[in-house]
């Protein structure tokens, strides 16, 4: 199968750099796979995971809060705010952030910061979900 090139940056380290032949990527629009050749995209990501499909089908997950991917025909480059190898997210690092996610939601008396944030908490337990970390 033919292969792209795929950069994962987060914030304080590169989290992958190599060539792949998919990504799955939890864009705000929708779960998307993105194959070689796929048409140019700029999308905004929700907190998922990133799943990366290696050459002989082995594989890689990353937890990934928030960010931007900049998909091409022949390159994909995430740049996370937050993110880390799924092997470091546990059931305890999820609910911290839930939890000061509510605290912050709580604190503001801005309507669309608090809707905001209440779309951030939602996302969070739903990663947690997916992750299996209840």
């Amino acid at each position: 199968m033919a292969t792209f090139h795929f950069d994962f940056v987060g914030p304080e380290r590169t989290l992958y750099s190599g060539e792949v032949e998919a990504v799955q990527i939890p864009g705000t629009e929708g779960e998307m796979t993105v194959l070689p050749g796929h048409a140019p995209v700029l999308t905004t990501l929700k907190v998922g995971v990133i799943t990366v499909t290696e050459k002989a089908g082995s594989g890689k997950r990353i937890y990934v809060q928030g960010g931007f991917a900049d998909i091409g025909p022949n390159s994909v480059t995430v740049l996370a705010e937050r993110a880390a190898p799924i092997e470091e997210v546990n059931a305890g690092v999820i609910d911290k952030e839930i939890e000061a996610a509510e605290l912050a939601r709580d604190a503001t008396e801005d309507l669309e910061k608090r809707e905001q944030l209440n779309g951030q908490i939602v996302q969070l337990r739903e990663a947690k979900h997916v992750l299996g970390a209840n």
